[in-house]
């Protein structure tokens, strides 16, 4: 099943792919059954439903990309887009990401699609990660039913995960805790998941986990891909094991944090596009305040726009960059909400909102030795912080 949203006069059409973490043994997965539904079955689904964010249809909201013809595919399939093993015997659930999106695909053939300039496949989450195991696919199944003129692009927010080493080693009970890499290589053979033959032939059999980490199978991708994601991911440090609640944080998580947002940087710096705020926050493009945003004074509207624009530019000429339009934005400075657009952040608890010293007073930041590091008074370190610079 999915939502679609016609827009008669236009040759763009954006595919949305939700996200919802992903169940990888029958405990879970009938857990998760129980609990979350929506993302298991497509019974009780709402027969309308409202475009947010990169989605919309209001320009104020979507100053871009409002007047696309819009498709929201649900996740029901628990698989990061990438089953494709039908229910048996030995199996009660079916898992079939990776044969929904292609089934869409064809019927949205015959609802205009095959007329269209551009397609890009959007994801969050591990719908984000869905964009990078499924853009070439997609591109491939256009060009085998005879549309070489599609441009398939990606588009992959809050799915470019790292496959580090937790803060704190737990042994693999459910998707919380489970460390990223075995959480996958499980799933994987739960699933029968595929992933795209290019990425496959870099490892050993056995290793196709590795398609599942975004540094690992971007390079392999034919397909143009903008990746947004945050340096400071919420989900990321979930399954590290960094649990940002009530109590301060003690220095070795402090370092841990900071070292993550370093290791997803580097991860970065080859990425033709790229949106990399120093928050700590999880998905973004069908936010409201997406708009809001900034890295270096650039948007993601913006960024995106820029992109599209390289992208057709280049098309006539060979040169991708153009002035005054960055595609490669990532954050330098060290910390969480280093960056002051990032996202309002609330107390766990107490559902508080918390300016910026407040957080980092809660995350056991300490001014006086932080401000020593920075060669800066104490004093004057606060104060860039509370004005937001």
């Amino acid at each position: 099943s999915y939502y679609l949203k016609e827009s008669k006069g236009s040759r763009r059409w954006l595919l949305f792919l939700e996200g919802g973490w992903y169940c990888f043994n029958r405990e879970n997965c009938d857990t998760r059954y129980d609990t979350m539904r929506r993302l298991m079955s497509s019974r009780e689904w709402p027969s309308t439903r409202v475009g947010t964010g990169i989605l919309s249809s209001q320009p104020e909201e979507n100053p871009h990309w409002w007047n696309a013809n819009m498709v929201f595919i649900p996740y029901c399939s628990s698989d990061v887009w990438s089953g494709a093993s039908s229910k048996s015997e030995k199996n009660e659930y079916a898992f079939m990401g990776a044969l929904i999106i292609q089934e869409v695909i064809k019927e949205l053939v015959g609802k205009g699609l095959s007329a269209a300039k551009v397609l890009l496949l959007a994801g969050s989450s591990a719908g984000g990660t869905g964009v990078l195991l499924n853009v070439d696919r997609v591109a491939e199944q256009l060009e085998e039913m005879g549309y070489q003129g599609i441009q398939v692009r990606g588009l992959a927010d809050s799915g470019w995960f790292l496959d580090n080493k937790q803060y704190r080693r737990t042994d693999c009970i459910d998707t919380i805790t489970c460390a990223p890499t075995e959480a996958i290589r499980r799933g994987i053979r739960y699933w029968n998941g595929i992933v795209p033959e290019r990425c496959k032939l870099q490892f050993k059999e056995g290793e196709e986990w590795n398609c599942f980490f975004g540094y690992k199978i971007y390079p392999t991708l034919r397909c143009p891909v903008f990746v947004v994601q945050w340096l400071f991911d919420e989900a990321q440090l979930t399954v590290d094991n960094v649990h940002l609640t009530g109590q301060p944080v003690q220095e070795g998580q402090w370092l841990y944090i900071q070292n993550l947002g370093r290791e997803l940087r580097n991860t970065l710096k080859d990425v033709t596009a790229s949106f990399a705020p120093a928050c700590l926050s999880h998905e973004i493009i069908t936010r409201n305040h997406w708009t809001d945003i900034q890295v270096k004074g650039t948007s993601l509207p913006r960024a995106l726009h820029c992109w599209d624009r390289s992208l057709h530019e280049s098309n006539k000429n060979g040169k991708a960059s153009l002035k005054g339009c960055p595609i490669h934005l990532i954050d330098t400075c060290p910390w969480p909400h280093c960056n002051p657009s990032c996202p309002t952040i609330r107390d766990q608890f107490t559902g508080q909102e918390m300016n910026v010293i407040q957080f980092l007073m809660h995350m056991g930041f300490d001014v006086q030795k932080m401000a020593q590091q920075q060669g800066l008074e104490p004093s004057k370190l606060l104060g860039m912080l509370s004005s937001d610079n």
